[in-house]
């Protein structure tokens, strides 16, 4: 990564910056999803720039270019590598107040690069046409590299820039992928991307569309993730997780991928790996965020395996019950014609123990749609702590210890997988409760929820093994590493 030089530009940029940050309320920022890339961040992204000095115009676009930081230090990187030709960058902004802090960035940039600036003051989406193979497509400009941090805001469904995108768009669209897919539009064949973003795309039926557009176009050659979220933007306290990411716009897939590693964004204890492309991007189009050669060997050993649980005919679903809109159906204790209503909280020690002495236990109604016909099951909590030792954490609920009722109800704050059989729900148990499984999720899915459209594409074996394994355990303590013991003999 280049060091900063004190001729660079941004040295300035990031003064003027920190004069608008201190001067405009966090409040004011966070309705335009506004969060300022630090010096640091922005050189970083420059780096990984594969920039091709035989061209006589680099075309550059930073659309949401904030104050002009980002831009600054691709700029920089490029007049310290000696570049000569001529350089056109198009800024898209429609903040007001802090247009003027961009103009004036750029115009110093101007002078000291002789650099070529148009500021559009438009939507960076509703202002383009998106799509492809169409007449229009054509006629949009196309960039040689795009280097952007886009606003991190979720909007309706129905907002002007999610109508604008339906090939992309699945529920209420957050603005940063929406940006990026416009970007990857606006980008010309075999050119280069660098933004900095959540990481939630990278798993889940939310974004799917987004991704199959992603990989219909482009391949990732670079991933940076950071080990806290602390000061990736400055003094900005951002609650998702950040990655940088490098996409090409060619179908042609390096053998591996970049990925590095670092506590913050000084990057001083920067640490790189090389993965196998296919590894980190299987068939199912997820992207596994892996940093080591041990997260390797979890995903090759699982993403062998041939079935997923709804090809068994089983399914992850999330309980069906919100406590507090149904308050009037909850009981405190056993009544007549009251059911077993199963929190996370009855999850003790790989089984369902019930009743614990909990509010709420219990619930009485004649709503079909509140109640499960009593049943195996394996009960699995959706939301557990950054600081726990597991993400996955189950419960084991077996219909004849609790054949006094027909029917039992789940809260939705658990997961639940329907079971046809004692042993089918003890094997599941083996599985989900594996050091391994445990650590392929944490790979899948960087956030402490437990998302049942997600673990219903994890590979699993066939049926026959997973009872075999069930049939094992039954006959030991539910432990984790007796879990790993029989999963070893089954999965190599």
């Amino acid at each position: 990564m280049a060091e900063s030089h004190q001729n660079n530009i941004i040295n300035e940029v990031v003064v003027n910056t920190n004069d608008f940050i201190n001067s405009v309320p966090k409040s004011e920022r966070k309705k335009f999803g506004q969060f300022f890339t630090t010096a640091k961040t922005a050189e970083y992204m420059a780096s990984l720039f594969n920039l091709d000095y035989s061209k006589s115009e680099l075309h550059i676009l930073d659309a949401g270019a904030g104050t002009g930081i980002l831009s600054s230090a691709l700029l920089d990187k490029i007049s310290n590598d000696g570049y000569k030709g001529k350089i056109k960058l198009t800024c898209y902004e429609t903040d007001l107040s802090v247009l003027p802090i961009l103009e004036k960035n750029l115009q110093l940039a101007h002078e000291k690069y002789n650099l070529e600036f148009e500021i559009i003051k438009e939507n960076y989406i509703t202002s383009q046409f998106f799509g492809e193979g169409s007449l229009m497509d054509g006629d949009c400009e196309k960039f040689d590299y795009i280097i952007g941090n886009p606003p991190y805001l979720k909007i309706s469904k129905d907002a002007p820039e999610a109508l604008c995108m339906p090939q992309v768009c699945h529920g209420a669209p957050n603005l940063y992928f929406l940006f990026w897919a416009m970007g990857i539009y606006n980008l010309k064949q075999n050119g280069e991307l660098v933004y900095i973003i959540p990481r939630s795309w990278t798993s889940g039926a939310y974004f799917k569309k987004f991704r199959s557009y992603l990989f219909k176009h482009c391949v990732i050659s670079d991933i940076h993730l950071f080990e806290s979220r602390d000061k990736v933007f400055g003094g900005d306290a951002v609650l998702q997780e950040t990655m940088i990411v490098k996409v090409i716009k060619t179908l042609d897939k390096p053998q591996n991928i970049n990925v590095s590693t670092s506590s913050t964004s000084d990057f001083l204890d920067i640490r790189d790996f090389k993965a196998p492309y296919d590894v980190i991007i299987p068939q199912n189009q997820f992207v596994y965020l892996i940093t080591s050669s041990e997260d390797s060997a979890v995903l090759e050993r699982i993403n062998r395996l041939p079935n997923t649980l709804p090809d068994i005919r089983m399914k992850m679903q999330t309980g069906i019950v919100v406590d507090f809109r149904t308050r009037e159906a909850l009981r405190d204790s056993m009544e007549e014609d009251a059911y077993p209503l199963l929190y996370s909280t009855h999850i003790k020690d790989g089984r369902v123990v019930w009743p614990v002495g909990k509010e709420g236990e219990f619930i009485k109604t004649t709503h079909a749609s509140y109640l499960q016909e009593n049943s195996d099951f394996l009960i699995v909590k959706r939301f557990t702590s950054k600081e726990e030792k597991r993400r996955l954490q189950c419960g084991i609920f077996l219909k004849k210890r609790f054949s006094q009722f027909k029917y039992i109800s789940t809260q939705n704050k658990v997961n639940f997988i329907k079971c046809d059989s004692p042993c089918i729900t003890y094997g599941l148990y083996v599985l989900l409760n594996s050091s391994l499984y445990d650590s392929y999720y944490r790979i899948m899915n960087g956030s402490t929820q437990v998302n049942s459209t997600e673990v219903n594409q994890i590979p699993i074996p066939e049926r026959e093994v997973i009872e075999a394994m069930g049939r094992e355990l039954m006959r030991t303590e539910l432990t984790e590493t007796n879990c790993n013991r029989i999963l070893n003999r089954w999965i190599s």
